[in-house]
């Protein structure tokens, strides 16, 4: 028998969040337990950044911050641009995003196509004034009418995610969940998900999957800020404390590899027709050390929860460019 379908949603906003959860059968096979993917990719702009823009906006108007006719600013990799830029439609808004020129095509053809007007920097550290962070932040000082977002340190990113993302992964496990981990970008997602699952239940397990060239691992299992190694993955990745990451619950830690994360990538559309992104795929490997883990401390099947953060249509010219692997060492 067919499940009857949902109600009509009310407007486009509210068809961000309330995304299906999935049972994944390789990556439950290969850890000895049940792993579950969120399928973030399903929002309106494809991706888990959905969420945050949504809430960051929501926010500046409750502050009185955003007024009608009114500008987003922001600096980001891709993803939450899309969500800003649909959000701003949606409500009236108009749209800058700065990005890094080294992201993928597939992500600067849809924010030119979704209106945005689109500020490419060139890939820089964190302490560069010419960052793509800071950069935002200027021309959002810079242009009238306007409030720069600030997804890394805007802790409205967050509460979105304590508030919708937790709770829903709560509900649809039926309060029987041992473990979570997702990688971090702007940490909104891992610390308020980890954040949300704790107030229900202080035992679930919290672990940070980081891909290789970014510092938090290394934070979290030594006290230092280190990075080795690099990584092709976009959008995720961190070498700071953001705002959203103060406080974060993170019991555990896994780095994981562009080539493992691009094995189980490649798996989940081979075996289970699922196209994501490569941090989706750094996600599932992190859920399987995890599940292996909590193995190993003698629970007999945990259930493991991550995120499948967005569609792999973003990332046809590079992560699905035999060519552009090859070149990467990837093949």
């Amino acid at each position: 028998m067919t499940a009857a379908a949902p109600a009509a949603a009310p407007s486009a906003l509210d068809l961000i969040g309330n995304t299906p959860l999935v049972r994944l059968a390789g990556p439950s096979r290969a850890a000895g337990c049940e792993i579950f993917g969120k399928c973030e990719f399903l929002n309106p702009g494809a991706s888990v950044k959905d969420r945050a823009a949504l809430a960051i906006v929501r926010d500046a108007e409750a502050r009185g911050e955003l007024s009608p006719g009114g500008c987003v600013v922001e600096g980001t990799a891709g993803n939450t641009g899309i969500g800003l830029a649909l959000v701003c439609n949606a409500l009236g808004y108009t749209c800058i995003i700065v990005m890094p020129d080294n992201q993928s095509r597939e992500k600067m053809d849809t924010l030119r196509a979704l209106g945005a007007e689109l500020v490419l920097v060139p890939p820089t550290k964190y302490s560069d004034a010419s960052h793509f962070v800071h950069t935002s932040r200027r021309l959002a000082q810079e242009t009238k009418g306007a409030i720069w977002a600030n997804q890394f340190d805007n802790i409205a990113n967050r509460r979105g995610h304590i508030e919708t993302t937790a709770a829903e992964i709560w509900d649809q496990m039926e309060g029987r969940i041992d473990g979570f981990t997702c990688a971090a970008g702007t940490g909104g997602t891992i610390a308020g998900v980890g954040l949300g699952l704790k107030e229900r239940d202080p035992a679930v397990t919290i672990a940070l999957t980081d891909p290789h060239g970014a510092a938090l691992y290394s934070y979290y299992a030594h006290g230092e800020l280190v990075a080795e190694g690099s990584s092709v993955a976009e959008g995720i990745g961190q070498g700071r404390i953001t705002g959203n990451l103060e406080g974060a619950p993170i019991d555990t830690q896994f780095r994981i590899s562009d080539a493992e994360g691009l094995r189980w990538t490649q798996a989940l559309l081979r075996e289970e027709g699922l196209c994501l992104g490569l941090s989706s795929g750094i996600n599932v490997a992190g859920a399987v050390a995890l599940g292996r883990q909590l193995r190993r401390g003698g629970k007999e099947t945990p259930r493991i929860a991550t995120i499948l953060c967005d569609t792999g249509f973003r990332y046809l010219s590079t992560l699905y460019d035999p060519q552009w692997l090859a070149a990467r060492g990837l093949a």
